[in-house]
């Protein structure tokens, strides 16, 4: 039996050429035919369909586009060729556009922004949702403390803290060094260059050294977090510790916790030493200020209390940066794109946060005279 199919062109008698299908003109068939007819280039008055023993969609289509492109009529058509003809008449032509309807801009922008708050509503309620079971959590350990999973706490401060000294410190180094040399530049426009040792101690101690430190690690270790534990969710190890009588929080979100917000005290201390050092060696090459003597007058011009500011912030940074990884890795769902788009969303909203808290901390503590 014959599978393919064939063409010609024949004369009707009245001095009208036809095009004439044969066999079965089936998207694994046409194929064959399909470039030597899309080369006819004399006019057609019809294309017969009396040999085609069976067609398809494609077969169909395939008819209708040569129809069309000679402005020719079908005939001899099958009922199921009918059926189908009438079918891909009805659907769109090759020039319809797909693009669908755009409703004007001023329509469209208020209407997303109302459909983002009003879904606001349920990130707010999954964000408490989630702090209770954290909060549950922390006090089922307390009254427990022998089930607190102390190897992975130790592991995760090693993660968090130790690992992102050399970034840190490098980041820190050159951030202090930025400092004095522009500030040093700004102050000698009033004979006042001496003053770069209080700019370069006060804004490192209290501002940039914790502010540029959580933002390193909410993107360092906070993506982490969410990247992690998002995996865990979508080759179901979650479900399999709730199996076994584990508590995902408990022994997943916890220790991230509680590492991250010790580590960040430390790490914030740490940047903020290192940019005074960065300093110090742009006094000593640039200004003319010895190395020692710049770290002296640090004592003598940074009051203590910037370094309480300092240390206040870093532990409520830490915990801001690991619910956020740690939240939007648990509401992983579906696929591995959801992965990426909640690592995405922990760093951005963990940043967003760090900074919106700090700009309070700046109003608190003015307001209390420690401004």
């Amino acid at each position: 039996m014959d599978m393919s199919a064939h063409f010609s062109i024949e004369d009707d008698g009245s001095g009208e050429s036809w095009l004439v299908l044969s066999g079965p003109l089936l998207v694994s068939t046409v194929g064959q035919i399909d470039e030597e007819l899309a080369a006819i280039d004399q006019p057609l008055a019809a294309i017969d369909l009396a040999q085609v023993e069976e067609i398809d969609t494609v077969g169909a289509w395939v008819a209708r586009r040569l129809s069309r492109q000679h402005d020719a009529r079908i005939v001899h058509a099958s009922d199921k060729a009918q059926r189908l003809l009438e079918a891909l008449d009805g659907a769109q032509s090759d020039e319809t556009s797909l693009r669908p309807p755009r409703v004007p801009v001023w329509q469209r922008v208020p209407a997303a922004m109302g459909e983002k708050v009003f879904n606001a509503r349920t990130g707010i309620l999954g964000v408490v949702a989630f702090l209770g079971r954290v909060l549950i959590g922390f006090a089922r350990l307390a009254r427990h403390p022998g089930e607190f999973p102390y190897r992975a706490l130790v592991r995760q401060m090693e993660l968090v803290g130790v690992a992102a000294l050399p970034i840190i410190g490098l980041m820190s180094f050159l951030i202090g060094i930025v400092i004095a040399q522009q500030g040093a530049v700004q102050l000698s426009q009033f004979g006042a260059e001496t003053l770069t040792v209080n700019l370069v101690g006060r804004i490192t101690l209290r501002e940039l050294g914790v502010l540029m430190t959580a933002i390193m690690v909410a993107g360092r270790s906070g993506s982490a977090f969410a990247a992690q534990i998002g995996t865990m969710k979508l080759t179901e190890e979650v479900d399999a510790m709730r199996t076994i009588g584990l508590s995902p929080i408990e022994r997943l979100v916890i220790p991230r916790i509680v590492a991250c917000t010790f580590m960040m005290v430390l790490l914030g201390f740490y940047a903020s030493v290192v940019a005074i050092i960065g300093g110090a060696v742009i006094g000593q090459v640039s200004l003319g200020i010895p190395f020692l003597t710049f770290l002296e007058r640090i004592q003598e011009v940074v009051p203590m209390y910037d370094v309480y500011v300092g240390m206040i912030k870093a532990p409520v940074f830490g915990l801001i940066v690991a619910l956020a990884g740690c939240y939007h890795g648990m509401q992983v769902a579906g696929n591995s794109e959801e992965v990426g788009k909640r690592t995405t969303m922990a760093v951005v909203s963990a940043i967003f946060a760090v900074i919106v808290i700090d700009a309070f901390f700046a109003v608190f503590f003015t307001e209390i005279g420690w401004g």
